[in-house]
């Protein structure tokens, strides 16, 4: 042990590289804002996709960032709420990490600034990792290869901030943007939609104003609302940051991309499929003193609803949940 920590200490510099990795954005996708001091490179990234699937960083090596944010379920996990160490229930739904690049605040409620910052949430949760990120980098410190890889990234042996900005670096290479609908938007291939998705585009975009909130590229505005799913929740939302009384039962409007393989859906996995979610929105929502005034009961029939799910549907992106 002490051979190798050793080892890790004094391995030279001549691995660290700063190689600006080049982002392959799909047609009409921005490029996401990198901060200055964790530009993307193939080492840092390299470095954050093995930390991400690697069970090392839980208490007791069981659980890694992938077995809640699993690539063929759009990095979700099929659960209504996470599962941590020793089958602990964490509280929330996990959310998709699609397209998270572009997101300017993390977690369900948005209490995180960056996602440098939320990778760090999951060690001091008792329910997931349950373990120091110190303990962690000391873990690192001691396998040649986390050695090796850490210095080629940073410049440094492995310690928090490598471990939370390699995690971040690789995050941000999750970019979806290859789905039916794109190759219907972006190919002028009207013909790839059948009659069925062209009627559920128009309801989203012409007749029910989804694209109010599910709007832009990456279908969301990014906005922190309260959707009425409840009259009294047990999770206060955004409030336990602000203490704010208008920010209780408040979370972001999540991306719908590739939202057919990311269910169950809400903050609490609360709904199985996408037509329980259309018909609460249908109904206008429960009562609530800070549900958003956007959301107003309507009423489509059955067949649009169909319609509807149809054209959610093609915002799933095989090539992407097939990728990793």
């Amino acid at each position: 042990m002490k051979r190798k920590i050793f080892a890790c200490l004094f391995l030279s510099l001549a691995f660290f590289s700063f190689h600006n990795y080049e982002y392959f954005l799909p047609s009409g996708f921005p490029k996401p804002y990198i901060p200055e001091n964790n530009q993307l490179t193939d080492a840092r990234i390299e470095l954050g996709k093995k930390l991400f699937f690697d069970p090392i960083l839980s208490r007791d090596s069981t659980i890694s960032c992938s077995s809640c944010h699993q690539p063929q379920f759009a990095f979700t996990d099929r659960k209504k709420q996470a599962t941590g160490i020793k089958g602990l229930k964490v509280s929330r739904n996990t959310p998709t990490l699609t397209n998270v690049a572009y997101n300017t605040s993390f977690l369900l409620d948005g209490v995180n600034p960056s996602l440098e910052n939320q990778a760090i949430v999951p060690f001091h949760e008792k329910n997931e990792f349950d373990l120091h990120i110190l303990i962690a980098s000391d873990r690192l410190s001691s396998i040649d290869e986390y050695c090796i890889l850490s210095e080629k990234a940073y410049g440094q042996k492995p310690s928090p901030y490598v471990i939370t900005s390699s995690l971040a670096a690789f995050q941000r290479t999750i970019i979806s943007g290859n789905s039916k609908y794109d190759k219907f938007i972006n190919q002028k291939n009207k013909t790839i939609f059948s009659n069925f998705e062209k009627e559920g585009k128009k309801l989203f975009f012409e007749k029910l104003y989804c694209s109010e909130c599910h709007s832009g590229f990456n279908f969301t505005n990014g906005a922190l609302v309260n959707n009425g799913l409840y009259t009294t929740y047990k999770d206060s939302g955004r409030i336990r940051l602000t203490h704010i009384e208008s920010d209780r039962a408040i979370f972001k409007v999540p991306t719908l991309r590739n939202i057919g393989v990311t269910y169950p859906y809400m903050h609490d996995g609360s709904f199985e499929t996408l037509e329980e979610v259309i018909k609460h929105y249908m109904s206008g929502g429960k009562e609530h003193e800070n549900k958003s005034n956007i959301i107003k009961p309507f009423k489509i029939s059955e067949e649009e609803i169909k319609q509807l799910v149809a054209f959610l549907n093609t915002l799933t992106d095989s090539t992407f949940i097939n990728n990793y």
